[in-house]
């Protein structure tokens, strides 16, 4: 099996190591456990935080047990990494909806029924049953203020404002990573760079009440951006979650399968299982047939059937070769619904009307005229079946499930007709 370490490296995953050297005698050693956390800041994950955890699935498929940190606790807090602002705190019934949402996903990337499945845990078990006086005695005087003043998220905020609550963040999640050595022989933690100083805040606590034969590590993985510059993660549509109604998984794929050549060989090594030869022999194709698209689509096939499974990637695959096709006929009214639900809309009320004056009212033509030349020149289409009769009357036999028509004006312009 190829060497875990450098295959991180050769994938862009390795951004800072605490002990680059003690690191790697670590693993050449032993099968070790190692966590990464997420906050439950919502009910799902989006694409933007999977990085971690895809790196410590690397970790679990090389023998190492993955420890995933839901936290319920610090999920009340805030993070100040990166931030610029203040947290929106949530309740408790919101924070504990959120863990289930994001457990489902983790059960998604993570084998959890093997000798090294990964195991799921809540700072709010240890964290929320400690008073004040217990975190201040206990930890809070084994940190310095300058050492954590010392902080660049916490720097950075200094200017802006910062609330003890944030400011107590680092130290809080190095309680976890204290707990985690004691109680499930956790020796490393892995995190985005924006996470580099809480690591080695938790490897500060773990040294000040151990003694020196304790020895954790730390590895940050650096930001993913696009090779133009602009942010990660966003469709034109907002944020690309996991959870499928959010995002769903048709629209899951589309985004994948837009990625640019420039990106698209970087996103196959950082997000995909795929062998080092495979992703070479998909760079060939990009160099050499980039019209194919075989590495986008490798990528969108890949990530699909990991977050959503098989049915809903040939569900994905079936309503995007529909739509190339122009066949919205091999489509349900679900995944028509789904396909065009970013596509340009207009409300109509529950009436019959002659094709001439529908397409007028839904600005589908802009002109009687005109919507009598598209009628007859086979250019409107409604639901994948062409319109050529003039005398048409729309009618609620059109109506998919009595709510919305799809209309199609030449190859390319779509138009969803919703009903009121």
């Amino acid at each position: 099996m190829t060497n875990l370490l450098d295959d991180l490296a050769w994938r862009g995953l390795l951004y800072q190591q605490t002990d680059a050297e003690g690191m790697e005698q670590l693993l050449n050693k032993e099968k070790i456990s190692l966590y990464c956390g997420v906050d439950p800041t919502a009910d799902s994950m989006h694409i933007g935080h999977i990085v971690p955890l895809l790196t410590l699935r690397r970790f679990q498929m090389h023998g190492h047990r993955p420890i995933l940190l839901v936290g319920g606790a610090t999920g009340m807090i805030g993070d100040p990494s990166g931030r610029s602002e203040e947290r929106q705190l949530q309740t408790t019934e919101q924070i504990d909806l959120n863990v289930q949402g994001i457990k489902k996903q983790m059960e998604q990337i993570f084998d959890f029924n093997t000798e090294n499945g990964a195991q799921m845990v809540n700072n709010q078990e240890w964290i929320g049953s400690m008073n004040v006086i217990e975190f201040l005695r206990d930890f809070g005087k084994l940190i310095n203020i300058n050492y954590m003043l010392g902080k660049d998220s916490i720097a950075s905020r200094l200017d802006t404002g910062l609330s003890f609550t944030e400011f107590a963040y680092t130290l809080i999640q190095g309680i976890d990573f204290n707990h985690l050595y004691d109680h499930f022989g956790c020796r490393v933690q892995v995190g985005g760079s924006d996470q580099w100083g809480n690591i080695t805040t938790g490897l500060e606590v773990i040294r000040k009440t151990h003694d020196e034969n304790a020895k954790a590590f730390g590895i940050t993985i650096p930001l993913v951006t696009k090779a133009d510059g602009t942010k990660f993660g966003k469709s034109s549509s907002g944020s690309v979650w996991l959870d499928a109604k959010k995002t769903s998984p048709y629209e899951f794929y589309q985004f994948w399968i837009n990625t640019a050549d420039s990106d698209v060989i970087k996103y196959l090594k950082i997000f995909t299982f795929l062998e080092r030869a495979e992703i070479e022999a998909l760079e060939v194709t990009v160099e050499n047939e980039p019209h194919v698209r075989k590495a986008q689509t490798t990528l969108a096939e890949e990530m699909t059937r990991l977050i959503h499974g098989q049915e809903a990637l040939d569900q994905a695959i079936r309503i995007s070769h529909a739509l190339f096709s122009g066949n919205l006929k091999a489509l349900t009214a679900e995944e028509m619904k789904d396909a065009f639900k970013d596509v340009p809309s207009v409300e109509m009320a529950k009436e019959e009307k002659a094709i001439v004056d529908f397409l007028v009212e839904a600005t589908v033509s802009p002109s009687k005229r005109q919507a009598r030349e598209d009628v007859t020149n086979g250019a409107i289409s409604i639901n994948g079946e062409k319109v050529t009769d003039v005398a048409y009357v729309v009618s609620g036999a059109d109506r998919l499930e009595d709510e919305f028509i799809i209309i199609r004006r030449g190859k390319k312009n779509y138009k969803m007709i919703k009903f009121v």
